[in-house]
C-alpha cells in the first residue's frame, strides 16, 4: 500500500470509524473520494473530535452527486459546530438540493433552514415531553410499558426540530418513569404470542375494476389493502419538477429555468410511459411494466402514454401493434394517447446534426465485431473533421452508404463500460409508417429519452438492466441542452420453469417447439388469457410482488393462487340435479 494511501486510511480511523468500517468504505470508491475530498478543507491543526467525525461521515454517506460543489461549506459548518446535530446535517442537505445545487447559497436562509446557533434548553425540552406525555396518558396508563415510546419521541421532535435527540429521549424515560413507577411483573413479563388464524381470502372489488384486491378477513378488518393504486401511492419518487433531487441526476446552468418551462408546459402533472418494442407479443413480465407505469400515473392523478418504440423496422409486424394495444386494454387501462418513436424521426435527426456539430457524435466504419466487448478499441475515425462527419451522415440517410459500412456514434462511455454507443445505423428496410423518406434509423440508446423529453415524461420508469443506460440518457439530454427527465429502474421479473424474453419466445415459435405467442404453455398475456386467467389476477399479482430494486423469481403458483382467489367468487356453479 502507497504511503499516501495508508494516511488517508490513517484519516478515515480518525472520523472515529471502526477498523471494519474502514476497510468496507475504502472498498467503496466513489464514498471514499468524498471523504477524502471532504478530509481536505479540515484544518491540519484541527482535532477531529468524535461528533465531528459521524457528522462529517454522515455528509459524505448522504450528499448527492449535483450537490458536491457545497461539500467545502458543510465541512466548515461541523467544525464550526455550527451544524452539529444529524438533524441539522439532513436539513442542510435538504436545503441545499431544494435550493438548486447550482446556485449559489444565501447564508441567511441556510442558517435560518439548518437553526443555525438555535440552543434549545432542558426546560422547553422538559416542557415539551410533559404536553406529549399528557397527550397520550389514558393509552400509557393502559399499555404501560408496553406503549410505543417512540410515538412520543417523533412528536416531541416534531415540537423542538433541533433539541438534542439523546436529551429527548432521556427526558422521556423519566417522565414515563415517574409516571408509572417501577416496571412490575406483568411489565417484564414476555409478550402473549398473538395466533393468527388461517382466514379463507375474500375479493373485494372496488368501484374501478383496476383496484380489485385481494384481502385476508384479518386484513379486510384492519383496512389493509394490496391494490395497485394502494402500492404506487407508497411509492417514493421524486415530485414533478424536482428531478435534480435525485441520484445522480445532472445539473446544469440551464436546469432550473428548463425544469420550470417543463411544469409550465405540464402543469405539474405525473406522466410516465409504457415504451414497449412492437416485435412480439406482451409477457408477464410487461404485465408488471404496465401496473407500475399506469398505476403510478393514475394513483399520481397524472397521464401515461402508450409508446411504440418501432426504431427495427425488419422485426415490427402489424399484428403485434395491436396485440400490444389489447393487452394493455384487457388490463383495464386506457392509454392517454398512443405515440411513436417514428412520430419524432425528423427531430431525432435534427437533434443528431447538432451533436456531430458540437463534436459529441461522430460517423465511424468499424464494424459490428470490432465494437463488440466492454474494452474495445477506440474508433481511428473518432476524431474525424466535423464537416467529413456532417456529410457522412447526410449520405448515410439518403442510402449512399452500403449498410453496416458506417454508424453515428456518441461520444460517451456507459456506466458499464461500453464506449461510444452507436446512435443511428443503415438499414435498407422501409418503415411500416415512414416508408423509404430515409435509410437511417436510430437505436434504444439514442431514442428513448429523447422521446422521453419531447412528451415531457416525469418519471422515465425502467427495469434494472436499463440502469446502464442512465448515464447516456443525461448525457444526451444535457447535451441538447433540453429537458431531462428522471429514470428510475426497478427489479425484473422472472416466473420459474418459463421463459419471459421475446426474443427467446420468438425463437421457440420459429424453430416449432409452441405453436404461436398464445401457446397455453407460454406466459405471455394472450397464452394466460387464452387459459382463462382473469385479468384482474394478474393486477393482483402484480401488486403483491410491489416496486424493489431487487431481481426475482417467482413461482407460478403465486400467480395461480390468484387466479383462484377470482374465480373463486367469480366463476359460475351449478348445483347437481
Amino acid at each position: 500500500m502507497r504511503n499516501g494511501t495508508i494516511e488517508n486510511d490513517t484519516k478515515l480511523s480518525c472520523l472515529g470509524l471502526s477498523e471494519q468500517k474502514v476497510k468496507e468504505t475504502i472498498k467503496n470508491a466513489a464514498l471514499y473520494e468524498t471523504i477524502i475530498s471532504a478530509l481536505s478543507f479540515i484544518p491540519e491543526n484541527h482535532t477531529i473530535g468524535k461528533n465531528e467525525g459521524q457528522l462529517v461521515y454522515q455528509v459524505c454517506t448522504k450528499i448527492k452527486q449535483q450537490c458536491k460543489n457545497h461539500l467545502e461549506l458543510l465541512i466548515r459548518y461541523i467544525v464550526e459546530h455550527k451544524l452539529d446535530t444529524g438533524v441539522r446535517i439532513d436539513a442542510a442537505l435538504e436545503f441545499i438540493l431544494t435550493n438548486g445545487p447550482n446556485k449559489s447559497i444565501d447564508i441567511e436562509q441556510f442558517d435560518k433552514a439548518c437553526g443555525v446557533g438555535i440552543i434549545v434548553s432542558p426546560e422547553e425540552i422538559d416542557s415539551a415531553v410533559e404536553s406529549v406525555i399528557e397527550k397520550h396518558k389514558t393509552a400509557i396508563l393502559d399499555q404501560r410499558y408496553r406503549f410505543n415510546v417512540g410515538k412520543l419521541l417523533a412528536e416531541t421532535r416534531g415540537l423542538l426540530p433541533w433539541a438534542d435527540g439523546k436529551a429527548i429521549k432521556s427526558e422521556v424515560d423519566v417522565q414515563i418513569f415517574d409516571l408509572l413507577g417501577p416496571k412490575t411483573d406483568v411489565d417484564l413479563a414476555p409478550p402473549a404470542k398473538i395466533v393468527k388464524k388461517k382466514e379463507n381470502r375474500l375479493c373485494v372489488e372496488k368501484a374501478d375494476p383496476n383496484d380489485v384486491v385481494l384481502l385476508s378477513t384479518q386484513e379486510s378488518l384492519l383496512g389493509e389493502t394490496k391494490s395497485i393504486s394502494d402500492l404506487m401511492k407508497s411509492v417514493h419518487f421524486h415530485a414533478p419538477g424536482e428531478n435534480h433531487k435525485t441520484d445522480g441526476y445532472i445539473v446544469t446552468d440551464r436546469t432550473e429555468s428548463l425544469l420550470k418551462e417543463h411544469l409550465s408546459r405540464t402543469n405539474g402533472l405525473v406522466r410516465t410511459r409504457f415504451p414497449p418494442e412492437p416485435y412480439g407479443i406482451l409477457h408477464i413480465g410487461h404485465a408488471k411494466a404496465i401496473n407500475i407505469n399506469f398505476g403510478y400515473a393514475k394513483a399520481q392523478n397524472g397521464i401515461c402514454f402508450l409508446r411504440y418504440d418501432d426504431t427495427n423496422p425488419e422485426k415490427e409486424e402489424e399484428k403485434f401493434f395491436v396485440g400490444i394495444k389489447d393487452m394493455v386494454e384487457w388490463l383495464r387501462y386506457e392509454p392517454y394517447k398512443i405515440t411513436h418513436s417514428s412520430d419524432y424521426f425528423q427531430q431525432l435527426y435534427e437533434w443528431a446534426v447538432i451533436l456531430v456539430k458540437k463534436g459529441m457524435a461522430y460517423v465511424c466504419h468499424q464494424t459490428s465485431e470490432e465494437m463488440k466487448g466492454f474494452n474495445p478499441q477506440l474508433s481511428k475515425w473518432r476524431d474525424r473533421p466535423i464537416e467529413e462527419s456532417l456529410q457522412l451522415f447526410n449520405d448515410m440517410k439518403n442510402g449512399k452508404i452500403d449498410e453496416g459500412a458506417a454508424t453515428l456514434r456518441m461520444k460517451i462511455t456507459l456506466e458499464e463500460g461500453k464506449i461510444d454507443p452507436v446512435a443511428y445505423r443503415i438499414k435498407f428496410i422501409p418503415h411500416h409508417r415512414t416508408g423509404n423518406e430515409c435509410c437511417i434509423y436510430p437505436t434504444y440508446d439514442y431514442t428513448h429519452c429523447l422521446c422521453d423529453s419531447i412528451e415531457d415524461i416525469t418519471h422515465s420508469l425502467c427495469t434494472k438492466e436499463f440502469q446502464s443506460r442512465r448515464s447516456s440518457y443525461y448525457w444526451l439530454c444535457n447535451a441538447l441542452d433540453i429537458y431531462c427527465p428522471v429514470q428510475w429502474e426497478y427489479g425484473r421479473l422472472n416466473v420459474n420453469y418459463t421463459v419471459v424474453s421475446k426474443r427467446k419466445i420468438a425463437k421457440l415459435i420459429t424453430e416449432g417447439i409452441v405453436e404461436d405467442w398464445d401457446d397455453p404453455r407460454l406466459f405471455t398475456l394472450t397464452a394466460l388469457r387464452r387459459r382463462g386467467f382473469p385479468s384482474e389476477a394478474i393486477n393482483n399479482f402484480c401488486a403483491q410482488i410491489g416496486v424493489t430494486g431487487a431481481q426475482s423469481s417467482i413461482d407460478p403458483s403465486a400467480l395461480e393462487a390468484c387466479v383462484r382467489d377470482i374465480l373463486n367468487l367469480s366463476a359460475p356453479r351449478w348445483a347437481p340435479i
